[in-house]
């Protein structure tokens, strides 16, 4: 059984079971032409909401050295939200008020969202502190989100990233994740899963 916060707007609810932090380990498995990089990683991920229609995510990772030193690895930030148009109720853009209700304030409103396939589209954004910004699409159904990037915005000295394919999923309580890139001219191909548990 999944609580519902307090104040979570009802948009929201597909996407709740991913809400707080989750902490694990994970493993890279990316191969390069001849060359195969693999590495175990650790893992702290956040999904939170602040009273909008959209998740915050964040991600930390880190490799553990030989005398259980952590080096970190890689960062991203984001939001995930039901894919739909926006409205005279939603903010912006920048910092303009919405004005208004929200045409979707109750979850019979929201299940005028639900797609074809009985689950919920979505859109994620994502930005890489190396200069990447993703844009994925794709949908939520039940415990399980599939993800593929519709957009890959790259600034000039960032590495060549092209396309990528995400999967989550709440198996037995526990978080599991896959991520397939293509990346520095490799097509598209297993980059790292993990297994996280939720910390909060």
């Amino acid at each position: 059984m999944i609580d519902l916060p307090a104040g979570l707007p009802p948009e929201l609810v597909p996407l709740s079971w991913l809400l707080g932090v989750w902490e694990g380990s994970g493993v890279i498995d990316y191969a390069v032409g001849d060359e195969k990089v693999t590495h175990e990683f650790g893992q702290r991920l956040s999904f939170s909401h602040d009273g909008l229609p959209h998740l915050n995510y964040s991600s930390y990772t880190w490799l553990t050295d030989a005398d259980g030193e952590q080096q970190p690895l890689a960062t991203e930030t984001g939001y995930w939200r039901i894919a739909r148009e926006l409205g005279d109720a939603d903010p912006g853009p920048a910092m303009l008020p919405g004005v208004g209700e929200s045409r979707y304030g109750t979850a019979d409103d929201v299940e005028t969202l639900r797609n074809a396939d009985g689950g919920f589209d979505l859109e994620v954004s994502l930005v890489h502190p190396g200069g990447v910004s993703e844009l994925y699409l794709g949908q939520v159904k039940g415990p399980r989100v599939d993800l593929a990037t519709d957009a890959v915005m790259r600034g000039a000295g960032a590495k060549d990233y092209a396309a990528a394919t995400r999967l989550y999923g709440l198996v037995e309580g526990h978080l599991l994740w896959a991520w397939d890139i293509a990346a520095l001219g490799q097509d598209l191909r297993t980059h790292a899963s993990a297994r996280l548990a939720k910390v909060d």
